[in-house]
């Protein structure tokens, strides 16, 4: 038996005494809570993470679960916080009670085991919890229920609930701290009187007992978290990074102690010393957790664009509304100079809007009925009504700020080994500190005391730490402000390696808008066969058929209607216009429908093929009788584009499901690379595999649509798309904007944040390289160390900031 909770580590009340049987020893808890949560533990197998706790900080008994569960299980309180209310649904938790890389995986492991929930991830740095479920099986009153059993308490995640939480830490900390400065402004005067001389006389140990009388509760108000993080870490046999100083202060602090009840004339009294450098520690902390938001602050800047309210058209009626109350298919009016409060489609009015918050592009774009506009934006000239699609977390700038958030949290794989080390970074100190003690202590009882203090305060584990996840989290905002959405942190050490790119063609390289250049029939009348194409075209969402269907629509060609119509991608159509059937396609389509090609029609389309115009080949009646020729224009960027990346001496290659001698001409184009052509869309991740077996590490670049397969096969998939569509499930990153210039600009970003991360390493280990000898050889007292201490980790956070200057400077 213990004087302690077996499951929170908390002093046992003296009156009441909770008991249980686990794995065959008896024991304690301070409440029935902390019993619950620990048999859940043991009953789902789940113990080990009693010894998992690397953060050390104090479990707690559990939170009160939220009241009314089953108000969660409504859909229409879950549509604020749900994005699709089908079968399969994701909801971002707010999670009280994680303290540790422990939480996260009892929770993660926890919810595994519930039996209809698909996936969980939890964000230790947001304190929160992404959970995928399958709605039919459990419901999320069930999965907050088993949350609350083991030990934490979770309602759906509120930006500025989850803003609040951050603002309450911080002001917590900013009370220790100001505590900590009184005493150490008070303990001055005493530690001034004591040097001048009243060591010497009568008064001596009245300062003494006022230095005591200032300094305990210092230590145990403002030095509290760092007590309380040690203890729970050396409970569950886990180093933490605030060992060493809770060790620091508590052993100067009873040296202190002993001084003072004992009378002796012969040592000092250090309360100066420990209420100091817990100050200047706290200092630093306050500095560290403000510039880590400043740092990381570009999903905060984010939300805050996200407008509060909109004016809602209701019964001809302006209506001002809170955005919540917003539903689609509600009309809202935006007039000149405002943001866009939502997604959706204008149905009235001509304007400019700036998109600069989503594609980085500072030229307002014209916006016309029918046109898309996004949450966020800036109507600039003219007033728009919108159609509502989608508000808040449903916005095109709601799943951006969910991908930073998801890109800030996750680790690459440097960080892995990072975090690995920091355990025996913990031990060295421990044992630096020590032998320094060992050493002087033959000379001189109080050097060695003060050295063992100086070392363990001095060595900071922190900037290394830090290291690794402030690039990452600055990076990805740093992106996102540019139109580089990053999913998650490893992608940027991959991108960093790549050394092998390849290009989709169609509406990468190129515009994707395809142009009808030329039309030839064969015994038929041109406007004829275009209408019977047309028929059939519409049908398909390929580029080329909405060129067709574009010029039908433009010559007002009669509409006909086809019927039975047959779309196989990669290949072509076929259906039947009129009672004739029409085959529309590729060559090896009309061969695969038994048409003979057409000599002269092939001659030619051979011709402009070599001039990089693609044919389309038009059959009725199995009779080979027309040719539609049409051009794709090269994107105004691309050729800087490829003409930087040959400068880094990056091979490239144009993987494309177009006419070899198309594919060769647009290679020329673009000062030559290699082509893989006439290539079908589920074929191309086999392309990118044969590439991978070669020993490339390959980023593929598309448009996101029908590169799905190569873009998960990629090591890196960057997609390409308009700033309103950011979903790009198959890509690893996205560029908000059709600029093929941010191909080259997420490479640099990527290698800036790996070189930013070896500096952060660096600048870590030399400082503590440098800092710790000095401290060994007491050339460095506890003062100065508690003041370089976290000077090394605001470095580490600085240099990471350093990142968001990429782009102003062009490096």
């Amino acid at each position: 038996m213990t004087d302690s909770c077996f499951h929170c580590g908390l002093p046992l009340p003296a009156n009441v005494t909770v008991e249980k049987e686990i794995e065959g020893q008896q024991r304690q808890f301070c409440c029935p809570s902390c019993e619950t949560v620990c048999s859940a533990i043991y009953e789902a197998g789940l113990d080990s993470f009693y010894e998992l706790a690397p953060d050390g900080t104090t479990l707690a008994p559990p939170p009160d679960a939220p009241k009314d569960l089953a108000l969660y299980d409504l859909d229409e309180v879950q549509s604020e916080y749900v994005a699709d209310l089908g079968p399969i649904r994701e909801i971002s938790l707010l999670v009280e009670g994680i303290h540790c890389a422990a939480c996260v995986w009892l929770i993660e492991r926890a919810l595994g085991h519930l039996p209809g929930v698909l996936a969980s991830q939890v964000n230790l740095s947001g304190k929160r919890l992404i959970v995928k479920w399958d709605n039919e099986q459990v419901k999320l009153s069930q999965i907050i229920s088993a949350l609350s059993q083991i030990g934490y308490a979770a309602v759906p995640y509120d930006p500025e609930v989850a803003e609040g939480a951050i603002r309450k830490q911080n002001r917590a900390m900013l009370f220790r701290m100001a505590f900590a400065g009184f005493s150490a402004m008070n303990l001055m005067w005493v530690s001034i009187a004591l040097y001048s001389g009243a060591a010497e006389d009568e008064f001596r140990h009245l300062f003494h007992w006022v230095g005591f009388a200032l300094a305990t509760p210092t230590l145990f108000y403002s030095g509290y978290p760092f007590l309380k993080n040690a203890w729970t870490g050396l409970r569950n046999r886990h180093l933490t990074m605030d060992l060493p100083i809770a060790i620091g202060a508590s052993v100067t602090y009873c040296y202190s102690l002993y001084i003072t009840i004992s009378g002796s004339e012969v040592g000092h009294v250090y309360w100066d010393t420990v209420v100091n450098f817990l100050f200047v520690i706290l200092v630093g902390r306050y500095l560290e957790a403000m510039s880590k938001r400043q740092a990381v602050s570009s999903t905060q800047r984010l939300l805050d664009l996200q407008p509060r309210g909109a004016t809602v058209i209701k019964d001809g009626a302006e209506v001002l509304l809170p955005i919540r109350a917003v539903r689609a298919g509600d009309r809202v009016l935006v007039k000149p100079g405002d943001q866009i409060p939502v997604d959706g489609t204008v149905v009235e009015g001509r304007s400019n809007v700036d998109e600069s918050l989503l594609s980085g592009e500072s030229r307002p774009v014209a916006k016309s009925v029918g046109d898309i506009v996004a949450a966020g934006t800036i109507n600039v000239d003219s007033a728009l009504s919108i159609e509502v699609t989608g508000v808040l977390k449903n916005t095109s700038l709601g799943r951006i700020i969910r991908l930073v958030e998801e890109a800030q949290s996750s680790k690459a794989p440097i960080q892995c080994t990072t975090d690995r080390i920091v355990p025996y970074f913990v031990m060295a100190t421990l044992s630096l500190a020590f032998l320094t003690f060992a050493w002087w202590v033959g000379d001189d009882f109080e050097v060695a005391l003060m050295a063992a203090t100086s070392v363990l305060i001095i060595t900071c584990p922190c900037a290394f730490g830090l290291a690794t996840p402030m690039s990452i989290a600055a990076a990805a905002g740093v992106g996102a402000r540019h139109g580089i959405l990053i999913k998650n942190g490893g992608v940027l050490e991959t991108l960093s390696r790549i050394d092998h790119i390849v290009f989709d063609k169609t509406g990468t390289l190129t515009e994707g808008k395809m142009r009808i250049k030329q039309v030839v029939a064969d015994g038929l009348d041109p406007d004829e066969l275009m209408a019977r194409v047309a028929a059939v075209e519409r049908f398909s969402e390929h580029s080329i058929a909405r060129a067709v269907t574009a010029w039908a629509d433009e010559k007002s060609l009669p509409r006909i209607t086809a019927q039975q119509v047959e779309n196989k991608p990669g290949f072509g159509l076929i259906g039947e216009v009129d009672g004739q059937s029409c085959v529309i396609g590729t060559s090896v389509w009309l061969s695969q429908n038994a048409v003979a090609l057409s000599g002269t029609l092939e001659a030619q389309a051979q011709e402009n093929e070599a001039a990089g115009i693609s044919c389309v080949y038009v059959a009725v009646n199995g009779r080979h009788v027309g040719l539609i020729m049409v051009a794709d224009k090269l994107r105004a960027d691309a050729k800087a584009l490829v003409a930087s990346l040959r400068t880094l001496g990056i091979p490239m290659t144009i993987l494309s499901g177009d006419r070899q001698r198309v594919v060769e001409s647009i290679a020329d184009q673009l000062g030559g690379m290699a082509c893989i052509a006439e290539v079908l869309p589920e074929d191309k991740d086999r392309v990118i595999q044969s590439l991978q077996k070669d020993g490339s590490k390959v980023a593929m670049v598309g448009d996101g649509v029908n590169d799905a397969p190569a873009l998960i096969r990629a090591d890196v998939g960057i997609a390409l798309g308009s700033g309103t569509d950011v979903s790009g499930e198959s890509a690893d990153i996205i560029l908000m904007s059709d600029e093929l210039g941010k191909v080259r600009d997420a490479i640099q970003l990527s290698v800036r944040t790996l070189r930013t991360i070896r500096q952060n390493i660096a600048i870590s280990l030399t400082y503590n390289a440098i800092m710790v000898p000095l401290a060994m050889a007491t050339f460095i007292t506890p003062l100065v160390a508690a003041i370089a201490m976290p000077l090394s980790s605001l470095l580490v956070i600085g240099n990471a900031a350093r990142i968001r200057t990429i782009f102003k400077k062009g490096d």
